[in-house]
């Protein structure tokens, strides 16, 4: 009877490891995952992507579970000093993330200062300049998830379309006192064109903006396999239509558009951007004019065509030949070139600030580079690019260290645009407003 109890206090040693040994491979594929075997690609994104963006907060519940175990006698035998000194490795290498994820600022400021010049911060508004460096809450630090602000509004669910037999809404973010016209950011969710919606992502920056003055609208689109390509970007392209049309009863800005979104949805923004007024994405809407002010697309997918065979061993082709476009490339080379925004650079396209994580799984940093290098040989408009240091894909979907300061700069880029917006709009009035100076007649 006394070994049968003493059975579990005997065992705390290598409970201790084993617990132990989970989050070393925690920490480990969050500073190496998992990028050849594609069936484990999809599982080690999701434990690279929560353990890297919430390190402090895993360092701080392996300590609290190391402490129980060694009040419950771990250290007891070998098993449980091997537990701690692995233990002891596993918080080293999450300080190694934190301190990349404190480097994301540097590099982030690096990109505004080669595409925008060195200095760009004093031709921002003085107004929105002093907005820039307001940190995230020590609440939303110590809990990231629900995002909240109490500056912001939300009007949910607004149908801004309907296609496809079914209503597509809107939600928008704008500011609780909301004078005249505002800014305006369109994001657009990611999810493979397959899933998510205007509810789970976008958040931070949609609160970050509209606490500081902008209106942002996020709207759903199609989804696959139901919907078929393109069916998206003229879900997208309607959106735009919609804050063209009905932005101002919102507050939002219809002369000032900027649009955005993560993974598919930095896709179908890149693409948006890039074909303006393009009528065989605005069916029935031929005659609105489409174009945006600037384009950030956060680790997006930019060649359906894979020209340079970035996507080997992945799913992509099969995905996009049985589910998005559904007609194999070979079939159809023609659809899968003009959805690449790769291959619809052109001169006049809006400024972009491209955001991709160096460790992204899902997709390649590699495809950003190539898209940035065609796009800066291409456009007369600045193009941005920050590769952030440790980054998974989704890095900003809540906000962690990493993710704040990418979305500082992208505010930043936006008060840049916007500044000189405003400044030229204010030109062109005082133009227009000044006596036109006749010759005196003569006598």
């Amino acid at each position: 009877m006394i070994k049968l109890l003493l059975v579990p206090f005997l065992a705390v040693p290598y409970l201790f490891l084993f617990a132990t040994v989970v989050g070393v491979l925690f920490t480990l594929n969050a500073l190496r995952p998992a990028r050849r075997f594609w069936p484990l690609v999809g599982a080690g994104f999701f434990a690279s992507w929560l353990t890297g963006e919430l390190a402090a907060h895993n360092i701080f519940w392996q300590g609290v579970l190391a402490a129980l175990f060694i009040w419950a006698g771990g250290l007891d035998g070998w098993a449980g000093w091997v537990a701690l000194g692995l233990a002891l490795l596993s918080w080293g290498g999450l300080a190694v993330i934190l301190v990349e994820a404190r480097r994301a600022r540097h590099v982030v400021e690096d990109a505004l200062r080669e595409g925008l010049g060195s200095s760009y911060r004093t031709e921002i508004g003085k107004e929105l300049l002093a907005l820039l460096e307001e940190p995230w809450s020590l609440r939303q630090r110590v809990m990231p998830l629900p995002i909240y602000d109490s500056r912001v509004e939300i009007q949910k669910n607004i149908v801004y379309s309907r296609a496809g037999g079914v209503n597509l809404r809107l939600d928008v973010y704008r500011p609780r006192d909301c004078p005249g016209k505002r800014p305006t950011v369109l994001h657009v969710h990611g999810g493979g064109w397959m899933i998510g919606s205007k509810d789970d992502q976008g958040k931070p920056l949609a609160y970050r903006l509209a606490a500081h003055g902008w209106v942002v609208v996020s709207a759903n689109y199609r989804l696959s396999p139901r919907a078929t390509f393109p069916d998206h970007i003229i879900d997208v392209k309607s959106a735009i239509r919609w804050i063209k049309e009905h932005g101002a009863e919102y507050c939002a800005d219809p002369d000032f558009i900027v649009i955005t979104g993560g993974s598919a949805g930095g896709h179908l923004a890149s693409l948006a951007a890039l074909t303006p007024n393009d009528p065989a994405y605005q069916p029935g809407f031929e005659g609105v004019d489409t174009r945006v002010q600037a384009c950030v697309p956060f680790y997006g997918v930019y060649d359906f065509t894979d020209r340079k065979g970035i996507w080997k061993r992945s799913l992509l082709r099969v995905m996009l030949e049985r589910f998005i476009i559904k007609r194999k490339m070979a079939e159809a080379p023609e659809v899968y070139e003009q959805a690449s925004p790769m291959s619809r650079v052109r001169p006049d396209a809006p400024p972009f600030f491209v955001v991709h994580g160096a460790r992204d799984t899902i997709v390649p940093v590699e495809e950003a580079r190539l898209f940035v290098e065609l796009l800066r040989g291409a456009s007369r408009s600045p193009v941005l690019y920050a590769e952030v240091p440790g980054a998974q894909h989704a890095f900003e979907v809540f906000p962690s260290e990493r993710g704040s300061h990418a979305l500082a700069g992208v505010e930043a880029f936006l008060c840049w645009l916007y500044t000189r917006f405003r400044d030229e709009h204010d030109k062109h009035k005082q133009l227009v407003a000044a006596p036109s100076e006749q010759p005196a007649a003569a006598e």
